[in-house]
């Protein structure tokens, strides 16, 4: 009797169901795109489509950042609210400080902040251990919203600070005092240098849109880390 290719794969694809659904095996949380985020998952390529479903779901976005290790995110989950006129912003809170401390506090969108710790954890704090063997403790930003277009051009679409979906980032501080700049260490001491670049690409992929000094003048002193697209990174 002959067996068809499309007969093989029917019958492997009816195994495969059966097996999921008898639960002969799993697929672990961080790689099922159905389950929710959890801040201690590993990273994977779901993980920003995660991210991206948490944009229209406030409350599944707050059960993520709940999934934190007690006391590791001090926030504040703010009403829908419009600061600035035709700058209306919706699930969005207000981060007083996560695993490191801020320079100040700033309204993020809430995937915006499940995002930052989800860096902050897997890819910022692993990377400072690497180079410098201590974790950074706390960042200076500039801020995270703005009613503004890009560029502060009339003309141009609204920028993802209009609401508050992007974090720019200008320093970080390590635990023994140092500090490293993202205007003057970019292409300066070789550990501080690499620890910039490794930082900004380790945010591609997690973040939709991340810009920094090779990008353009704008950027020289900052990261920019936004939600919007999809691994833009420049």
């Amino acid at each position: 009797m002959k067996i068809h290719a499309r007969e093989v794969i029917g019958l492997v694809l009816i195994v495969v169901g059966i097996g999921f659904e008898k639960q002969w095996w799993t697929i672990p949380r961080e790689w099922s795109p159905w389950k929710p985020l959890h801040i201690a998952d590993p990273i994977t390529p779901v993980t920003q489509w995660k991210l991206q479903r948490l944009e229209d779901d406030s409350e599944a976005c707050l059960a993520a950042i709940r999934t934190a290790p007690e006391g590791a995110v001090e926030y504040t989950p703010l009403a829908p609210y419009t600061p600035v006129e035709g700058c209306a912003l919706d699930n969005v809170v207000r981060i007083q400080r996560t695993g490191v401390s801020f320079n100040r506090s700033f309204v993020a969108s809430c995937p915006l902040a499940v995002a930052w710790v989800l860096y902050e954890r897997h890819r910022l704090q692993p990377l400072a251990r690497d180079v410098f063997g201590q974790p950074v403790v706390s960042v200076e930003h500039y801020g995270s919203f703005a009613c503004r277009n890009i560029y502060h051009r009339a003309n141009a679409r609204r920028s993802e600070h209009a609401t508050a979906e992007a974090l720019d980032i200008a320093a970080f501080q390590l635990d023994d005092g140092q500090r490293i700049e993202v205007l003057h260490d970019w292409e300066g001491d070789a550990d501080k240098s690499r620890f910039l670049h490794e930082a900004q690409e380790t945010a591609c992929g997690l973040f939709g849109t991340v810009l920094g000094p090779e990008y353009n003048a704008a950027h020289a002193n900052h990261f920019h880390l936004g939600m919007r697209g999809v691994s833009v990174c420049r």
